[in-house]
């Protein structure tokens, strides 16, 4: 399973989220930098890089995602010092998901909570294709956080449903009353989403606490697991990551069979 660690940008700097309560983030201090780089989001990024072996990261532009400036300096900036980069910065159709990738992410985060419509992700996947796109089921305390005014409804299954059939090929289960909470991920949804949708790739954000989460993960099927304040105050290291790494998510296979048998 991949870890991917999380930068989230407010002001030109690394945040630490916690709780989704965006107004309260601070600047990030870790382990990993030294404190004169506190907030620094280029430091941190290269310490994933060289201490933790991690090559890709997830960037969570939070102004862009609440209407401001996207972070577009910072973003090329990260991308030229050899990071792989998700990024949400509130894509809502394809001109914002072709202007992300021409900034030079790897792949475009569409997030529910920005979502104006399902059609929109469809026109989406189908203007930079499926394999670009991350949809990210964003969630507050297991229920869909909406755009406002957005048409779709549902269940968190049900949604994860819809946005496989108008094209997302890699799901995100991202609980933001999780993040930086060290409660845990919701390992019943993500059994369950796993279970719902066993072909797309799934990643899952919010709560991991240590390298027994992470074990947990690989065994409830996940591909990749979001971290943030686990590497950022040492309870997940690099022996920890490279352990993890090792083992993988059961094959398509596997879930189908898993799936089917339920």
């Amino acid at each position: 399973m991949r870890v991917i660690p999380v930068l989230d940008l407010q002001a030109g700097r690394a945040v630490l989220a916690r709780g989704g309560v965006r107004g309260g983030y601070e600047p990030v201090e870790s382990v990993l930098v030294a404190a004169m780089a506190v907030g620094d989001a280029v430091a941190l990024a290269r310490a994933f890089r060289e201490r933790l072996g991690c090559d890709e990261c997830y960037v969570a532009d939070l102004d862009a995602i609440t209407g401001g400036q996207p972070h577009r300096a910072l973003v090329r900036t990260l991308v030229d010092g050899g990071c792989r980069l998700l990024v949400d910065w509130g894509v809502a159709g394809p001109a914002s998901a072709a202007a992300l990738l021409a900034e030079g992410a790897a792949r475009v985060v569409v997030g529910l909570e920005t979502l104006p419509t399902l059609g929109a992700l469809e026109a989406i996947a189908g203007a930079i294709g499926p394999e670009r796109i991350v949809f990210s089921l964003d969630l507050r305390d297991g229920q869909p956080v909406l755009a406002p005014g957005a048409p779709h409804r549902g269940s968190p299954l049900e949604l994860a449903h819809a946005a496989v059939a108008a094209g997302a090929a890699a799901l995100l289960v991202l609980d933001l009353a999780r993040v930086g909470a060290r409660h845990g991920p919701d390992l019943g949804l993500v059994d369950a989403v796993r279970g719902a949708v066993p072909e797309v790739e799934l990643l899952v954000g919010g709560g991991v606490r240590g390298r027994e989460d992470l074990e947990r993960l690989v065994d409830a099927g996940c591909d990749a697991a979001l971290l943030a304040t686990a590497l950022h105050d040492g309870r997940v290291g690099r022996g920890d990551l490279d352990a993890v790494r090792r083992r993988g998510p059961a094959s398509l296979e596997d879930r189908r069979h898993s799936s089917d048998s339920r």
